[in-house]
């Protein structure tokens, strides 16, 4: 793919209709992704071979298409910390909270505060204007949220260190974001992404090393969740977050995480044959509002 069509990729008024639903979409598959995963490796191990065969698919492709790198070393430090921050915090924390026995639900409760966070970050450090109609529509995003979240999630597995975990993916989520919005500006996504996993990598690997010992089982369903993760979140997901990030305010592009939930919670009904009940679907309409006002006009 050549330079010019990469970035005109994004300039087309029906592909950019598309991306933020599509992006909801494979977002929200990543928690039934580590589901299915997380019984047969460690968190940080699961990570850690998770960026290291997205960045195996992704050199090859790289260097066939000869595609752009960053001209400088400051970029390219750029890239590592937001990929460090976005990869290896946020999903770090995730994996680690949910294997440690936090639910998935109470996880997403905790991390669908980012948005809240995300605006109040914004203003002073990317100088986007919050209006008051804005700030409505992340305090509904949030209260839809904890109803989705709230109806189906267990409060047990609780502890000081699964909350510490959730707690450090919520930030890493929201500097990242904020900070690729800032710092990285427009790259190209196959080299940028290659940057970002292999430093994820390299700060998840120690982790691994050292507190990680159980060996992983290359079962069926792992090696089905590491394809989905690899080839759907960490390459097609991401990717779309990107691209959003670069084309819009952080405040807009983070408020679409608060869909997560409520899609979650509706594919784990669509394949598992978990119950919607009347909370939840009163939180996936507010959650759709509360959006809708952030990210209106």
């Amino acid at each position: 793919m050549s330079g010019a069509h990469r970035e005109a990729m994004p300039g087309s008024s029906g592909w950019v209709r598309w991306m933020p639903g599509t992006f909801v979409l494979l977002w929200a598959t990543g928690f039934i992704g580590a589901k299915y995963g997380l019984p047969y490796a460690e968190p940080a191990t699961f990570l850690v071979l998770r960026f290291a065969f997205v960045v195996v698919l992704l050199l090859p492709i790289a260097v066939a298409a000869r595609a752009r790198w960053p001209p400088s070393g400051g970029q390219v430090l750029h890239l590592a910390v937001a990929g460090i921050l976005v990869h290896g915090g946020y999903l770090g924390g995730v994996f680690s909270a949910i294997h440690a026995g936090m639910s998935a639900g109470v996880a997403a409760l905790i991390v669908g505060l980012q948005p809240i966070l995300t605006a109040i970050a914004a203003a002073p450090l990317l100088g986007e204007r919050i209006i008051a109609r804005q700030w409505l529509g992340l305090g509904l995003g949030f209260g839809g949220v904890a109803l989705v979240v709230g109806d189906r999630a267990s409060l047990g597995g609780l502890s000081a260190f699964s909350l510490a975990m959730a707690v450090l993916a919520l930030c890493s989520i929201t500097i990242g974001t904020v900070y690729q919005k800032r710092y990285c500006g427009s790259f190209d996504l196959r080299t940028g992404a290659i940057i970002q996993f292999v430093a994820a990598g390299f700060a998840l690997a120690p982790i691994a090393i050292a507190f990680e010992h159980a060996p992983v089982r290359w079962t069926g369903e792992f090696f089905f969740a590491m394809a989905w993760l690899v080839v759907v979140l960490s390459i097609g997901a991401i990717s779309l977050l990107a691209l959003l990030i670069r084309r819009g305010a952080a405040t807009k592009v983070a408020s679409l995480f608060y869909l997560v939930p409520a899609v979650t919670a509706t594919i784990a009904f669509l394949l598992f044959g978990e119950t919607l009940g009347a909370l939840a679907l009163a939180g996936f309409g507010l959650a759709v509002a509360g959006v809708a006002l952030v990210v209106r006009g």
